[in-house]
This record gives C-alpha cells, structure tokens and sequence, in this order.
C-alpha cells in the first residue's frame, strides 16, 4: 500500500542527498556550529550562537527560504567538535556546518564545501612571559593542540628535530586552559581561534600568538556533497554576499568590533589571502592553496 510506497521514495530521497527536500520535509534548517570558536562561531553570554560564519549562514538561510518559496524557515542550531562534525554532517542530523572547518582534500572527500570565507594561518598562544618565539624553541616543551584538527600535522613539519610532548585536548576551551593553567607551553591552532580565546580570557593581556605561520588554510562553510540543487543555493548566496560587500561589513563586525562577552575585539584586519578570496570566489583545498 502508501506506506512501502513512501518507505521506497523516502529511502531514495535520502540516499541522493536531496538537503532542500528534506528541509521543506523537516520545516527547518539544521545548523551545526562551534561553542568556543570565536569569533567564527561561538556562544555568546545568553547561550545563543553567534560569529561570523554564524551571520553568513544566516545569509544561506535567507536564500534557503527564497528557493523553497516559504515564509518562515526555523533554524535549528547543533554544536558539533572537531570529531563529530563531518559525521553528523554526512549522517544528515545537520544540514550545514558554519564553524571552523578548514578546506583540504582529505576533507572533501567526504563533504563539499562553500566557497572560502576565511584564510586561516595556523601559529601558536603562549603566556604574556614565555620567551617562546618560534617552534625552534619548543624542544622540551609541552604543546597543546584541539583534538580532530590539522595543527599538529603542521607543526610536525616545520620543528621535525624538536623534541616535544603534544597533550591533545577535546576542545578549544580546553586547549587554552591547559595553556592557563600551565600544563602546556603553546597552544598551537588557527590564529583567529587564538585571538577569539584570547579576547574572551580574563586577562587578555596573559597571552600572545606568536611564531611562524605554519600553514595558511581556507576555511569555509561545510555541507553534503552531490547536492547539485543545495550546491547552487549554498554558493550562489555566499558569492552574492562577497559581491555586495556583505562579507565585508560582517567581517569588520566581528574581527574589527568589539564582540561579546567582554566587549573586546579581536583585532584582526582582512588579510591579503582573504581579500583575493572574497574577488575570486573558489573553493580550492588547502593542498591547491598552498600552491599560490
């Protein structure tokens, strides 16, 4: 009868990952975002969410809610890590990630992402008084770094000699307060990371990101791959915001104002690599980025 019916289209459906009809489906979106990654994606004092890919998400929502022809598109918001991201974004319990996800090949194979919003360069925090400056300093040295993410592969290869212990933490939030409270020496992570940590810390002045860059990254929005419909909303409203200068004006609000909660800014002014992202928008990994 109806129900094998529906059990066959349902079933097929999912499995051409249709993101759209199963919004129109659900009657919302769901958003997966990060509780300490600020200022691209965080939660702010009154345990909203909030940042600046949390706003461009908000861009692709209104462009979600045009293409489906409804009034009212409820978002629903998911923190995801650095582990489950990816998971819970191929398991469909999230439609988009709107985090701190850098682009890279191994990544893609598993999700596509929207074109780049944001050049990472990956240094690392140590305290206020640490004569630290480099990673040629770091031999016999702990150094902390997020579990699920990139960092420490990078460091590897630039301080192949030293002689380090790398603690691994579960999150950002714990990263830092191993780096606080002493147990690690450096922190090493994506600089916006470092300085949303810092801003947020109660003595920001503790703390600085110092040292080379060990690798300079895209970071984007996530979503499921072979999703030609999804694919053109996703995009089609990220490269209509660099082009009225959206980007810009949310960038400038949450890297060069001062942000919540306590109303200190980050600091930090586009980089050249964003600029000539934002004008020639792409969604090259990391591996073709590196290339210039």
């Amino acid at each position: 009868g109806i129900t094998s019916m529906c059990v066959a289209v349902c079933a097929h459906a999912q499995g051409s990952n249709d993101t759209l009809a199963k919004i129109r489906a659900a009657g919302k979106v769901v958003i997966g975002t990060r509780d300490a990654s600020a200022p691209l994606a965080y939660m702010g004092p009154s345990g909203n969410y909030m940042g600046y890919h949390v706003d461009v998400c908000k861009q692709i929502v209104a462009a979600i809610k045009t293409e489906l022809k409804v009034a009212d598109l409820p978002t629903e918001y998911v923190a995801v890590t650095s582990q489950n991201r990816i998971p819970l974004l191929t398991n469909g319990t999230i439609d988009l990630e709107c985090g701190s996800t850098n682009n890279n090949a191994g990544r893609k194979q598993q999700v596509a992402f929207a074109p780049t919003t944001y050049v990472v360069n990956v240094r690392m925090m140590v305290r206020a008084n640490s004569d630290i400056s480099s990673v040629t300093q770091l031999e016999g040295k702990k150094v902390v770094t997020t579990t699920g993410t990139t960092s420490v592969q990078h460091l590897r290869k630039r301080a192949a000699n030293a002689k380090y212990d790398v603690v691994s933490a579960k999150d950002h939030s714990e990263s830092f307060l191993m780096l606080e409270s002493g147990r690690a020496d450096a922190f090493v992570m994506d600089d916006n990371i470092l300085a949303g940590l810092m801003a947020a810390a109660p003595n920001p002045a503790g703390y600085k990101i110092v040292g080379e860059t060990l690798s300079e990254e895209p970071c984007a929005i996530m979503y499921r791959k072979d999703d030609p419909g999804f694919k053109k909303v996703v995009d089609g409203a990220v490269t209509a915001a660099m082009r009225s200068g959206d980007i810009e004006r949310i960038y400038n609000k949450w890297f060069l104002q001062p942000i919540p909660p306590r109303n200190v800014s980050v600091n930090m002014p586009m980089s050249a690599a964003l600029k000539n992202a934002i004008a020639n928008p792409n969604d090259k990994p990391a591996e073709e980025y590196a290339k210039k």
